[in-house]
């Protein structure tokens, strides 16, 4: 079973960017598909976006072509590059893959 860890998070003003990690252990990354999702308070966990082994990437329809998802196989991490952030993408992120979640990290946007 793979184990993942998130990292990156923080506080960023409206319009800034931020890069999140998703390091994986315990397993062979290289075999699972992944995804980011967010989770806000009082609503449910959302998908924001997939990545394939083979690098094939899937958004949800607010990322809008402002996200960018990618993995490093050789490094076991994946990535979300998150860039013009708006207050409503405040929330706890998470990775997800080989049937485990991380524990998220958590992203504020406000000025």
């Amino acid at each position: 079973q793979v184990q993942l860890a998130e990292s990156g998070g923080g506080l960023v003003q409206p319009g800034g960017s931020l890069r999140l990690s998703c390091a994986a252990s315990g397993s062979i990354f290289s075999f699972y598909d992944m995804g980011w999702y967010r989770q806000a308070p009082g609503k449910q966990r959302e998908l924001v976006g997939r990545i394939s082994v083979g690098g094939t990437t899937t958004y949800g329809d607010f990322v809008k072509g402002r996200f960018t998802i990618s993995r490093d196989n050789a490094k076991k991490t994946m990535y979300l590059q998150m860039n013009s952030l708006k207050p409503e993408d405040t929330a706890r992120y998470y990775c997800y893959g080989g049937a485990s979640w991380g524990q998220g990290t958590q992203v504020t946007v406000s000025s």
